[in-house]
């Protein structure tokens, strides 16, 4: 167990932090720009979430997170696929087996994408957070994944949300709580899709 201090000390310590990540996240946000050679790919990423918008405003009517969210997040958890769980890729055939496990605790498979959609947001408390600007958008995305990134590896943006982008950079958690300085990702990030998805 640890020292009552030594907790307070971190809990002032990750409160310092996180009041400077939302200006971190809208100074990356300013300066970031897709790759030349991976805008196409993201524009065609695009237009096939824009084809089943209507499924991502049913979540975002239902949870009130924005559906750009919702469709990026999809993207990078399944890659557009509505046959498999938002909140990490498992089929919907079944159970979630990755992290999170064990979802949806309610009803039986086959899952409808909707359900496990909404099941997916929820766990995070994302209808619970601020999606007013741009720079809460970016923080509440990054926490969702996790904020391994902002806490231990502030110089190296998030692959979730900046890559694809010029501010792309090797390093990576190739598994949970497993980093390598060296490896890279080969995924859309969020952010690409958000500068360019449109209304």
């Amino acid at each position: 167990m640890f020292h009552p201090s030594i907790v307070a000390l971190c809990l002032i310590a990750s409160s310092v932090c996180a009041q400077s990540w939302p200006d971190l996240e809208q100074a990356r946000w300013s300066e970031a720009v897709v790759r030349k050679e991976k805008l196409h790919y993201v524009l065609a990423i695009c237009d096939q979430i824009k084809r089943n918008q209507s499924r991502y405003e049913a979540v975002e009517k239902a949870t009130t997170v924005p559906w750009r969210v919702v469709s990026s997040i999809h993207n990078m958890e399944g890659s557009l696929n509505f046959r498999t769980h938002l909140h990490n890729g498992d089929p919907l055939s079944g159970f979630t087996y990755h992290v999170p496990k064990g979802r949806l605790p309610k009803g039986h498979p086959v899952f409808s994408w909707e359900d496990s959609a909404i099941d997916a947001v929820k766990l995070d408390a994302l209808p619970q957070e601020n999606w007013t600007t741009t720079p809460s958008t970016l923080l509440n995305i990054e926490l969702y994944n996790g904020s391994g990134y902002l806490r231990f590896h502030p110089a190296v943006p998030s692959p979730y949300l900046w890559n694809w982008t010029t501010l792309q950079k090797p390093g990576k958690y190739i598994a949970d709580g497993h980093w390598s300085s060296t490896a890279t990702s080969d995924q859309c990030g969020v952010v690409p899709l958000l500068l360019w998805i449109g209304g």
